[in-house]
């Protein structure tokens, strides 16, 4: 008897984590991550401070490395140890943060050109367009010449993440991104999620933003101290988990709205 369904979502899975354990010092961060993400997937990490969502995109794109298990990607097992193995993964995963870290120096079309130019060593012209295009989707093509000091927090957000996607990256981690901004500005940059969700862009998502949550993501990850604690359809997560530990934290998180 062949596991065809199981085959098929092999063949399907972007990333795969299996038996995964990380450590910062001694503090043990990530404890037995089992996962698998999908071409086209949006994932959302939920849980609560310190549970280990963020810890797991670091580590998917070699910021906190593994002590243990495996990382494979496209097929491809990963050494977290090894350049080569780490240029393959910043060609094919990019990462936004919560604190924008755009160049003061640079306008919004040079902070979005520079590492495409620079590290990627593509054809400035080139780079030029696509960066031109990216910044019309996010709704800023008005401000190419603009310095990042003369724009909101959450257009400086949204800059970031079309400087992320100018790396042509295939996955994209979004870390907390619309935690640091003013309540008025958070609705635009998840628009511009929204906008890539809708095009097929495969995603994991770090977010307090619960609506949201619910309706962007394929499946919804609930984290607490560095475990997996559930892994279930948004509106089961929400309406009716399986774990009790689950359950406590979405009736906390939704009494509290």
């Amino acid at each position: 008897w062949i596991d065809l369904e199981n085959i098929w979502r092999r063949d399907l899975s972007q990333i795969e984590i299996k038996s995964l354990n990380a450590y910062y010092d001694k503090l043990h961060v990530l404890k037995d991550i089992n996962l698998n993400v999908e071409k086209g997937e949006i994932l959302s990490l939920i849980g609560p401070s310190g549970s280990g969502k963020s810890s797991l995109l670091k580590m998917l794109v070699g910021l906190l490395k593994p002590k243990s298990g495996n990382v494979i990607l496209n097929n491809n097992q990963l050494n977290y140890s090894n350049n080569s193995d780490l240029r393959i993964i910043r060609e094919q995963i990019a990462i936004v943060f919560q604190q924008y870290n755009l160049f003061q120096n640079m306008n919004v079309l040079k902070n979005v050109c520079i590492a495409p130019t620079k590290i990627q060593k593509r054809d400035k012209k080139q780079v030029e367009e696509q960066a031109i295009n990216l910044l019309e989707k996010v709704g800023l093509k008005d401000k190419l010449k603009s310095y990042p000091d003369e724009l909101s927090g959450g257009q400086q957000q949204r800059v970031a993440i079309a400087r992320a996607l100018c790396l042509n990256p295939e996955i994209l981690l979004l870390d907390e991104v619309t935690s640091a901004l003013d309540p008025e500005l958070v609705q635009e940059v998840l628009d511009s999620v929204r906008l890539l969700a809708s095009e097929g862009m495969t995603m994991l998502i770090v977010s307090h933003e619960m609506s949201f949550v619910k309706e962007v993501s394929s499946r919804v990850v609930f984290m607490d101290n560095g475990s997996i604690i559930e892994i279930n359809d948004p509106k089961i997560i929400f309406e009716s988990p399986k774990e009790k530990r689950t359950l406590d934290f979405v009736g906390k998180i939704l009494k509290d709205k």
